[in-house]
């Protein structure tokens, strides 16, 4: 058998300088040489698992490349798949083809010939690979479907006080499906929206709503009493919106999820905001950042007072960069409060307060309250009103680091939107020191994006960086793969607009200038607008024109 050293060489893998210090940390700590590789950033987890088939003698596949075959996946069940890490993709000389994240598992190998009566012909694929392909492939809608019939012929009014102690009723596994769906699809939104005739289910995948199913209209009431009772809402109020929380368990991972129903012509609408944790503790650089657009974003957060305000549609990404932000600048020195509605994300060593209006605790009132706990950082969930917009302008020209979100389309708004809302320009000039508008734009499928020659037309009505005479740019456009369920989109990336008010600025806001003679200005000074910034996101293939367009006027 071939030592890995010697394949990784000869496969052009490593260079001989690189094994030899990998394998004197291999001597010094015992980790395995492929690890060491794979941690040191030199293999990818692909290329090593792909080194070791072939020391073993076995086939590596790339399961987001390979056409499986439906019918091989349907003979083992998702449980035994999940117990081994393994899946079958095809058929091969009459054996069932399984991919494995460990092929030398021979009760693996026994189990599955026992299940389906056929030999096993075991290739090698990434163990987050073959995990992907199960949940893509052991999906929940044929299960969805059968409880969908299987509810639709029984009573749900009575299921829906069964449901409360019976934890294997129809309802109950109809909606864990949904949830455990949802989260493997990516979603951030799920929607049940009942309609005349039926239930419709869509679910929001990187910033737009697909529909996933439509069931019957007479399990309406039994799946939204089981989302009601599960969020500690009321089921017995039907007349007014209400807000709740949940926690589930989907795969072993905890999920929180943001619950809102909202009472419609034909029923309760129910919207859940599935909130990933992990988008809490995201680095400003995960966000897609042009280093121009940092260094100017970075200088303003790191003074020790002024206000920074994020701007832009709901739904952009906003809560994101602050907690982002809220991430670096926090420190065991600093007194970092949060003011929500709601607290989405909880963050280690941060004061959060959640508002609370029935109780008298608003914006304005708890920042008052704020403001006599000593902060270093104040965060403000949205600015809506006159008194919170004066209070945190107080507070940013008192010593304090404001940062805040408000609702306008671009940065040179935000100015224009302060003074709108009373409170007096020469105020806003002097503690607003920086505004971010940002928008999401989905990112490209590295798997299946194709590259294409843009027609000089095209360029020229998009206003792309380009100039007659010049050689065409290459740009890529979505295609559409197993991998991205299709959509040629996979995951999203932030445009950003990044203005400093500088004293040219400052003195326009004071002369109540309008939003485009600021915006002149800032550009000017060298403002890249949220257009440029994603046309340059198109040039380095990260996105596309048609995506660009999507999210930017």
């Amino acid at each position: 058998m071939k030592q890995l050293g010697d394949i990784l060489l000869e496969g052009g893998l490593v260079t001989p300088e690189q094994l030899a210090a990998a394998y004197a940390e291999h001597q010094r700590n015992g980790r395995s040489l492929g690890r060491v590789l794979v941690d040191q950033g030199i293999l990818t987890e692909a290329q090593l698992v792909a080194a070791l088939a072939t020391q073993i003698g076995l086939r590596f596949v790339d399961l987001t490349d390979v056409a499986i075959d439906g019918s091989a996946v349907s003979r083992v069940p998702e449980a035994v798949c999940r117990r081994y890490t393994a899946l079958p993709i095809g058929y091969e000389d009459g054996k069932l083809v399984v991919a494995m994240a460990d092929p030398a598992n021979v009760f693996a190998i026994d189990d599955i010939r026992s299940i389906t009566g056929l030999d096993v012909k075991p290739v090698v694929a990434t163990r987050a690979d073959v995990l992907a392909a199960i949940n893509r492939y052991h999906r929940a809608d044929e299960e969805l479907d059968d409880l969908t019939s299987t509810l639709a012929a029984e009573e749900t009014e009575d299921l829906a006080s069964l449901d409360e102690v019976v934890e294997d009723a129809p309802i109950v596994k109809f909606v864990n499906l949904l949830i455990t769906q949802a989260v493997q699809d990516r979603a951030s939104d799920i929607h049940i929206e009942p309609t005349e005739r039926d239930l419709r289910v869509r679910f929001r995948i990187d910033g737009v709503l697909h529909e996933v199913m439509r069931s019957p209209r007479n399990i309406q009431s039994g799946v939204i009493s089981r989302l009601k009772i599960m969020a500690d809402m009321n089921i017995a109020e039907r007349r007014v919106p209400q807000d709740g929380r949940m926690s589930v368990t989907v795969n072993g991972k905890k999920v929180d999820l943001r619950v809102a129903s909202l009472p419609t012509v034909w029923g309760e609408k129910v919207v859940m905001r599935i909130l990933d944790t992990s988008t809490a503790l995201l680095t400003l650089s995960d966000l897609g950042f042009a280093e121009d657009n940092y260094a100017r974003y970075s200088a303003s957060f790191t003074k020790p007072y002024g206000m920074i305000l994020v701007t832009g549609p709901t739904g952009s990404g906003k809560s994101t960069t602050l907690y982002a932000t809220i991430n670096i600048i926090s420190s065991v020195e600093k007194n970092v409060i949060t003011v929500e509605d709601p607290v989405e994300y909880r963050l280690p060593g941060i004061n959060q307060i959640q508002t609370n209006v029935k109780a008298g605790l608003t914006f304005a009132s708890a920042l008052r309250t704020i403001l006599r706990a000593d902060p270093d950082i104040v965060l403000i969930g949205e600015i809506r009103d006159h008194e919170t917009a004066q209070i945190a302008i107080e507070a940013a020209l008192t010593g304090h680091l404001v940062l805040s979100t408000l609702h306008t389309n671009d940065a040179p708004s935000a100015v224009n939107r302060l003074i709108e809302m009373g409170i007096e320009p020469f105020l806003v000039g002097s503690a607003l020191d920086c505004v971010l508008a940002q928008r999401l734009a989905r990112r490209l499928c590295e798997k299946c994006k194709e590259p294409y020659m843009p027609t000089p037309q095209s360029l020229r009505e998009a206003k792309f960086p380009w100039r007659d005479g010049e050689p065409l740019p290459t740009l890529y456009r979505a295609v559409g793969c197993a991998a991205c369920a299709k959509t040629g989109y996979k995951g999203r990336i932030a445009l950003h607009e990044v203005m400093t008010v500088t004293e040219e600025i400052e003195r326009l806001a004071v002369e109540r200038a309008s939003a485009e003679a600021i915006g002149r200005v800032a550009r000017e000074q060298g403002m890249v607008t949220l257009r440029e910034d994603g046309l340059r996101k198109v040039a380095a293939g990260v996105t596309t024109l048609e995506e660009i367009f999507r999210v930017v006027v």
